[in-house]
């Protein structure tokens, strides 16, 4: 059985969301630890396998995958009959590869630098791009009306992409079919599976 290590209100949130829109509940076992917080709270779990005792962190078997988009994709392949990710060979396996690498590689780290006050550091902006490119591509995209970054159907993209403004929603867009993507994100039942599931656990 593969295990999920998590904790609330973490990065680990979506891969919870991401369990539920697959439907591995009875397939994925889920190991609440502890973690660091940014306020200060929290502590290192040793029952975690992470290497830096971060969220979240799969196990399968001997096999351990760590970070949203390693997992998204380890998960995804494993289970091509959810449907929550192009299948090697499919037209949208470019577009969603592409989706999961720019949200690891320019939003999240854009949206965590504008944060800090850092993100119109010279370096930084050549580097990973700024918030204004960061909206402009979710605009343009979904400029088409569609429901979803790949089209018609939910992808763990999604999950990934919709996330950083699930906890800073005044960072959004202000863009109304942008803004309309991420309440139908955040009002999935997976989404309130997850609230769930978390409810268990005081924060840390």
């Amino acid at each position: 059985m593969l295990t999920l290590y998590f904790s609330p209100k973490s990065r680990a949130s979506r891969m919870l969301a991401l369990v539920h829109e697959m439907d591995l509940q009875d397939r994925v076992r889920l190991e609440h630890v502890t973690i660091p917080r940014v306020d200060g709270t929290g502590q290192p779990d040793s029952t975690n396998p992470h290497p830096d005792h971060k969220v979240p962190a799969l196990l399968d078997g001997d096999t351990l995958i760590t970070e949203s988009l390693a997992i998204a994709l380890y998960l995804t392949d494993m289970f091509p009959e959810a449907g929550l990710g192009p299948v090697v060979g499919a037209s949208l396996r470019g577009p969603y590869l592409t989706w999961l690498g720019y949200y690891a590689g320019v939003i999240e780290p854009v949206y965590n630098a504008h944060v800090a006050g850092v993100g119109d550091h010279p370096v930084f902006r050549a580097t990973f791009r700024g918030v204004p490119e960061v909206e402009a591509r979710l605009i343009d995209t979904f400029a088409d009306g569609r429901p979803y970054l790949l089209g018609d159907t939910l992808s763990a993209a999604d999950l990934l992409v919709q996330s950083p403004f699930m906890s800073f929603p005044d960072g959004a867009p202000d863009d109304a079919k942008v803004k309309a993507w991420i309440d139908r994100v955040a009002a999935r039942p997976s989404y309130a599976w997850v609230d769930e599931v978390e409810a268990a656990y005081e924060p840390d």
